[in-house]
């Protein structure tokens, strides 16, 4: 009995220091956030862990590529993104150089690739844009305002390429027209995947082709996706 006793301490012992460690990472990685909640803090803290395992298990982890090259059937340069600011900005301004269109969230597992977003844009200069367009579709995770996900974006995750006015991204009633286009192949000619949760990125080239699509477990910075754009 004192032996069970004893075990049952070091138990209890070894699970008071995993707690302790564990809430002293999540301190650690959020040193610098500011105005998130708890889930929030425990989600960026565990992104690694999470983005691992749903690489091993195959979770959203789906590539699509338009190996025959199929040109599109309308051109997204007649689109325009209306900013979370109330600027529009018209995509023909971005003809000859590569878009990454992002549906984003602030309260997924997966919205620590902002970081990674980031990384990608900074990185490849004048030769990609990076479009984030703030959702509530699903599980009710960015129910914050434009201006409230502006503010998360910059302060947390140092963002500085553009975000869209939030808006419905899956296909029903309201669907954006930009994802209209990316997810429908009577308009990029050939895909027809919409997003499968926060953070799904759709590739289109100098061209206005629709290359690639990613789900959300591939990373921004994950070899699939650098390779794609640097093509």
């Amino acid at each position: 009995m004192a032996f069970k006793n004893i075990k049952l301490k070091r138990t209890g012992i070894v699970l008071l220091l995993g707690i302790i460690a564990a809430a002293a990472y999540v301190r650690f990685v959020n040193r610098n956030s500011k105005n998130m909640t708890s889930r929030q803090k425990v989600l960026k803290a565990v992104y690694p862990l999470w983005i691992g395992l749903t690489r091993i298990v195959g979770s959203h982890s789906r590539i699509l590529t338009n190996t025959e090259n199929k040109a599109p059937l309308k051109s997204i340069y007649d689109l325009t993104v209306t900013l979370n600011n109330g600027e529009e900005k018209p995509l023909r301004a971005y003809r000859g150089i590569k878009i990454l269109f992002v549906n984003t969230a602030s309260d997924c597992g997966y919205t620590r690739q902002y970081e990674d977003l980031e990384k990608l844009f900074m990185q490849n200069g004048d030769k990609l844009v990076v479009f984030g367009f703030p959702a509530n579709d699903f599980k009710e995770q960015e129910k914050g305002s434009d201006e409230e996900i502006a503010a998360f974006c910059k302060v947390n995750y140092g963002v500085t390429f553009p975000i869209a006015k939030k808006s419905t991204v899956v296909k029903k009633n309201g669907q954006n027209e930009v994802f209209q286009w990316l997810s429908k192949k009577n308009g990029n000619g050939w895909n027809d995947q919409e997003p499968t949760w926060n953070f799904s990125k759709y590739l289109v080239d100098e061209h206005g082709t629709l290359t690639n699509y990613f789900d959300p477990s591939i990373s921004p910075m994950s070899k699939e996706i650098v390779e794609a754009v640097r093509k």
